[in-house]
């Protein structure tokens, strides 16, 4: 892999990872419910589950899928309802206070095997394949997978951040239930770019 094309898939990695998408939302109201430091599993989930994700499906996963359309339907399909199902356990999160008690923040193997019944981490890591790694070599994919682990981390933690910024505001129980039923609104909206 040349230096500029290992360039444009450092800033094709970042900009896949730092844009809104079910991950991120997710991490935000993490952030914003929990703290940062609580959230710091679910980040590495991401970042590990989603370059592990990218070996597999870069190493031959893809081919599956070429092979069988159908299965593309079938993992929309999942996603979806696992997404909706995600959104409504946001929207009903208890307020800051009472999540320190009952709630818990998404766990690293929970981050990690969300990784693929997300949409938008498959069409990243299919796109990023199908861009950077075009003759699916071990190295190539290798290439792609480290890359994502390196750039995934501090483009996630920003949204992570932002949750924590918000949380100060999010002291009154109204306040705080109208910031997670919008993000759970934002994490169902996630879906119609990668599923349009």
């Amino acid at each position: 892999m040349s230096i500029s094309v290992l360039a444009a898939l450092t800033v094709f990695a970042f900009v896949a990872t730092v844009t809104p998408g079910p991950n991120n939302l997710m991490l935000m109201a993490s952030g914003a419910n929990f703290g940062f430091r609580k959230t710091l599993p679910h980040m590495l989930g991401i970042m590990v589950g989603f370059s592990v994700m990218v070996l597999i499906v870069g190493g031959g996963l893809m081919s599956l899928f070429d092979a069988y359309p159908l299965l593309n339907k079938v993992l929309q399909v999942i996603s979806v309802a696992y997404l909706l199902w995600l959104a409504w356990k946001v929207a009903n999160a208890a307020p800051l206070k009472a999540s320190d008690e009952k709630g818990t923040p998404m766990t690293f193997l929970q981050a990690a095997a969300f990784q693929w019944v997300n949409p938008k981490a498959w069409a990243m890591g299919l796109s990023a394949i199908t861009l950077y790694a075009p003759d699916r070599t071990l190295l190539s994919v290798v290439m792609v997978a480290c890359v994502f682990a390196m750039v995934s981390f501090p483009a996630i933690s920003i949204w992570a951040w932002l949750g924590l910024m918000v949380r100060q505001w999010l002291t009154s129980p109204r306040r705080n239930r109208a910031f997670n039923i919008t993000m759970a609104v934002l994490l169902v909206g996630s879906l119609y770019p990668v599923l349009g």
